[in-house]
């Protein structure tokens, strides 16, 4: 009973560890498909390829869920890659020549994580993702 009670706040130290990683896979799962989609909608043609407001809202819509979004307008997008704790999605749009010298749309989406638990001074208490899909033109 003694060794339960002293290893007691080491398995709540990994316990919320744990639920912490938990957390950051599922914001990259979530940023990645944000950029998938978003990149779907500007690939359509070359007159959305550059659609940073509408690829913002696709972004967003994708990324709902997340707790620091939920709130969020659907155009609320810092428009570059400058994102704060009240702005936590940034999306970017180009017109670029792809890897098979076609015309194609890349988009970067970055998301700021909220501030979980805070770890130990060494441990980062938010992270920030950035996930960059290139398509090409479908139009």
């Amino acid at each position: 009973m003694i060794e339960f009670t002293l290893l007691m706040p080491w398995m709540v130290f990994l316990f919320i560890g744990a639920m912490d990683w938990g957390f950051y896979a599922y914001a990259l799962i979530a940023t990645e498909a944000a950029a998938r989609v978003a990149c779907t909608y500007t690939s359509s043609s070359a007159t959305t390829a550059t659609d940073m407001n509408t690829a913002c809202t696709y972004a967003v819509e994708q990324l709902k869920k997340m707790p620091n979004v939920t709130g969020m307008s659907d155009t609320g997008c810092a428009l570059g890659t400058g994102v704060s704790n009240t702005t936590p999605v940034g999306i970017s749009t180009t017109a670029v020549i792809g890897p098979d010298t076609n015309p194609a749309a890349q988009v970067s989406v970055t998301y700021l994580t909220p501030v979980l638990i805070p770890g130990p001074s060494g441990t980062p208490k938010q992270l920030t993702i950035t996930r960059t899909i290139q398509m090409r033109l479908r139009g």
